[in-house]
């Protein structure tokens, strides 16, 4: 490896023309930006216990009115980017949120696109482009980009659910805002229920406006019922795994970041190929082991855990009964998109 000169080899006399011009010179940082070999991410494997935040953000329902909050959330944050960055990964943001009953949480849009996975309770809902999408556990909800979105509770107990956002990519590309609004209208016909097995989609005699989320909510016990049939007629298949996209094209269901659920088989270990995207898991059911640089979380159900990109993982079941089943998140639609994803095996 070339040996590059140092900052402080320059005379302070020239170091000092140069920053009075604002400029400053690549090669004593040129290995800080290009690494050899593969990035050095800031992003380090880190893990959530639900069992251990639930009672932080039950105690915050006390604390903080839904009223002065507008969103109850804790913050999931990486250590490895700063607590104050607020955020899991270089793209990802992660959040658990609160809706406690009778609560009403205001309609407003966002550039950055989000998804929500259920966690725990029922009877809430989000309302998306007037669309009113029922909130039941395992459940993933899209609140794409500008579109408007509210929640409300009519039940009796805790609602909380896993908020996904692309708000650090976003943020960072200072394209990063809010619009409130009012509540919205709920429209019974927007419940689009046509989009309920593979292969097929509703096609009008007359050519409809193209939608560019078709689907808005993606049941978990479709998707659970998908994995099982995956793993029964086809024993074989060395990952039980399903995407979550656009009915219409095949497509990631958002442009971003993309999502897939994975189902371990009882008692199965699973050495996944090592990607370029960092990624993040949430345990929807059962229990599993997460192994990724001599690092191991040990997932129950609704907890959370992330890892860097261009590392080995290795998932194992716990159980040698029950699957475990998996909710997974990535950038790999960005990275795609621009010309940067790789995936490479275990032994690179």
């Amino acid at each position: 490896m070339q040996d590059l000169g140092r900052l402080e080899d320059l005379p302070e006399e020239y170091r000092s023309a140069l920053t009075e011009q604002n400029l400053v010179p690549l090669w004593p940082s040129l290995r800080a930006v290009l690494p050899p070999g593969k990035p050095i991410p800031r992003t380090q494997p880190a893990f959530w216990s639900y069992q251990a935040l639930r009672p932080l953000l039950l105690k915050a329902g006390e604390l903080t009115p839904i009223e002065k909050a507008e969103r109850r959330v804790l913050v999931l944050a990486n250590p490895g980017h700063g607590l104050e960055k607020m955020q899991a990964s270089s793209t990802i943001y992660l959040g658990m949120q609160l809706l406690l009953p009778g609560e009403w949480a205001p309609a407003h849009r966002h550039t950055p696109n989000a998804v929500r996975m259920i966690v725990e309770g029922e009877d809430a809902y989000t309302t998306v482009n007037g669309e009113k999408c029922p909130m039941q556990r395992g459940d993933l909800i899209l609140t794409p980009t500008g579109l408007w979105h509210e929640h409300g509770h009519d039940g009796d107990k805790p609602v909380v659910w896993l908020d996904v956002l692309d708000l650090p990519l976003v943020y960072y590309m200072e394209a990063s805002y809010v619009t409130e609004g009012k509540a919205q209208e709920t429209n019974a016909e927007a419940n689009n229920r046509g989009y309920l097995r593979g292969g097929v989609v509703p096609t009008p005699v007359f050519e409809r406006a193209t939608q560019p989320f078709p689907m808005l909510r993606y049941p978990w016990a479709d998707v659970r019922a998908a994995l099982l049939s995956l793993a029964t007629s086809q024993p074989e298949i060395e990952t039980v795994q399903v995407a979550y996209v656009n009915p219409e094209n095949g497509t990631d269901c958002q442009k971003i970041l993309g999502f897939s659920a994975l189902m371990l088989r009882p008692g199965e270990r699973l050495a996944l190929p090592v990607r370029s995207t960092a990624m993040v898991f949430h345990q929807i059911e059962g229990g599993a082991d997460v192994s990724v640089a001599e690092r191991q979380f040990a997932l129950a159900e609704a907890d959370t855990c992330c890892v860097p990109g261009f590392e080995a993982v290795t998932l194992a079941n716990r159980s040698t009964t029950e699957p475990a089943f998996i909710f997974i998140a990535d950038d790999a639609p960005l990275q795609k998109k621009l010309g940067v994803y790789e995936v490479r095996n275990q032994n690179y």
